[in-house]
């Protein structure tokens, strides 16, 4: 049920600002207008605030068709100059045989067999009329019809790491094959397989294929990203601009083992931040879902993301991303096992204390002027872990398991640190006093019955 100072905040509430249900597809949703009644003068209300798509220019790496022509044949002739004299000078070329074995080029050799590139098909609609019957195509009931045919939206790249008789795996990224209607794979011997798409994790941006895999006789297997070092090399395999340049390599080093960056939805919307390896291995459109691994051909990390620029628009080069291997091996078990990732929930709606102006926090939250960051609960829903442990609205969460919440990003990526009937310690707010409790994750995002309106969260 809805209260009077839940009817004060509705009515003051802008519709830029928004909420976050926790728990609901792992993504912020936008927060429900409502009739404005200027009358009323007390509630709680956000201050309006400008959300960026993602940090420093972060570009997801899938090659999009339709764009500008990177690579233009046109004008230029291929002209093979044989070995010996030149023709038009005296200058001579020899033929040099050089014994190329290193440790780069045995780590490529051993896993580019295991290396994809995975084509997003999807459904585009197409219409035929009487020029359509003039040119073969006919209507059976009317003079125009309409269809939807596949076409190849965009392109990525994968990994098989695992066999299971003639069936094979393969991981990429979620945003590879996201808003698709079919899935298809490209061996690095040319070959094409339609693909089935076994289970996808937004929050860890990964995805997990499956194909016959009768044609495909290369695994990759995962080395520790726990034990890598800043400063060895790392290569990136995979398929830049598309399948026309699969298989390409690249070489740098690990530039930095645990780089946190900001993850973003579908809209643009900041979800929460990662964990990441940084690398100034070439990283470009089209190698998401590739493979950064070491010396030792070891699949250190699925490529995912770079900075092109930052908010100034300065360019930059060689900040390229991979999500390291260890989370990747914990996702995809999940993903094969259950389709989906299984992760606990609170069951509230909150916005950042950030977004809270200066005065409703001393009138409305009471909170003491030392307190400038958290979540503030908007909403608890019934028999949730959060009601349970005895939070309500207004009251504000500074703290989980030990570590500071600063807002509604920290608070989930902490929350997604613990498994489901884990029980973690919480520090809040409720009136202006310092609380404690304990709150047994009992209830996962998906048993939740959440809503984006707060007056009817249950």
């Amino acid at each position: 049920m809805a209260d009077n100072n839940n009817n004060d905040f509705n009515n003051q509430q802008n519709e830029s600002n928004q909420q976050t249900t926790q728990g609901f597809n792992d993504q912020q949703a936008p927060q429900q207008p409502s009739d404005p009644q200027p009358k009323k003068k007390r509630g709680l209300t956000l201050t309006k605030v400008a959300v960026t798509a993602a940090v420093a220019g972060l570009l997801g790496g899938g090659v999009a068709y339709g764009g500008i022509n990177y690579l233009s044949n046109s004008g230029i002739n291929d002209t093979a100059v044989p070995a010996g004299t030149n023709k038009t000078g005296n200058t001579k070329t020899s033929n040099v045989t050089v014994n190329v074995n290193s440790q780069s080029t045995k780590a490529f050799n051993s896993v580019k067999g295991a290396m994809v590139s995975v084509i997003n098909l999807q459904n585009q609609s197409s219409s035929s009329g009487t020029l359509g019957e003039l040119f073969g195509q006919s209507s059976s009931s009317s003079s125009s019809s309409s269809k939807s045919e596949l076409e190849e939206a965009s392109e990525g790249s994968g990994v098989v790491y695992k066999k299971d008789g003639n069936t094979a795996y393969i991981v990429t990224n979620n945003h590879v094959v996201s808003g698709s209607s079919a899935l298809r794979v490209v061996t690095s011997s040319g070959k094409q397989l339609q693909a089935k798409l076994v289970g996808k994790d937004a929050v860890t941006d990964l995805a997990v294929l499956k194909v016959n895999g009768t044609s495909l006789k290369t695994v990759a297997s995962f080395g520790n990203s726990d034990k890598i070092k800043v400063g060895e090399t790392a290569l990136a395999i995979g398929s830049p601009l598309g399948s026309q340049y699969a298989t390409s390599l690249t070489e740098g080093i690990i530039s930095a083992k645990k780089r946190t960056i900001e993850t973003t939805n579908s809209a643009g919307t900041q979800t929460g931040n990662a964990t990441v390896i940084q690398t100034d291995a070439a990283i470009n459109p089209g190698n998401s879902g590739g493979a950064l691994i070491n010396v030792g051909g070891q699949v250190i990390g699925i490529t995912s993301s770079k900075i092109a620029s930052d908010t100034s628009g300065t360019s930059v080069e060689g900040m390229g991303f991979a999500i390291p291997s260890n989370e990747v091996v914990n996702i995809i078990n999940q993903l094969v096992k259950n389709g989906k990732v299984v992760r606990p929930a609170l069951g509230i709606t909150y916005v950042d204390l950030a977004n809270v102006s200066s005065d409703q926090r001393k009138s409305i939250l009471k909170l003491p002027t030392s307190v400038t960051n958290g979540v503030v609960v908007m909403s608890a829903n019934s028999g949730s872990p959060a009601k349970k442990a005895g939070l309500s609205k207004y009251d504000v969460i500074t703290e989980m398991g030990g570590h500071k919440i600063s807002d509604q990003s920290t608070l989930r990526d902490i929350l997604y640190k613990y498994k489901l009937n884990d029980t973690v310690s919480m520090t809040y707010y409720h009136n202006g006093k310092k609380k404690t409790t304990n709150v047994k994750l009992t209830e996962s995002s998906s048993q939740l019955k959440t809503t984006t309106n707060e007056n009817s969260a249950s």
